[in-house]
């Protein structure tokens, strides 16, 4: 899955997310950085839930938790 945002201070991002336990999220650091942060941790899929624990295999959880800390622009 390849997602396209910015981040809090207006920077670009261009990742993908490989669903993978050893390298989860490819192309940005920063976003590396924020997926590591939150492993392990509780996420909301929507923006009512249901809530799931963000493990760096789940694509879904992934995403939801770059939704909610930036600005996500386009899935493919």
């Amino acid at each position: 899955m390849r997602i396209m945002g910015t981040l809090d201070d207006g920077a670009a991002y261009d990742v993908e997310v490989t669903g993978q336990q050893d390298r989860p999220v490819t192309g940005s650091r920063r976003v590396r950085a924020l997926v590591e942060q939150y492993t392990g941790k509780p996420v909301l899929l929507g923006p009512l839930g249901p809530r799931r624990t963000l493990e760096p295999t789940d694509t879904a959880a992934v995403l939801a938790l770059l939704r909610a800390h930036t600005r996500v622009l386009e899935v493919s």
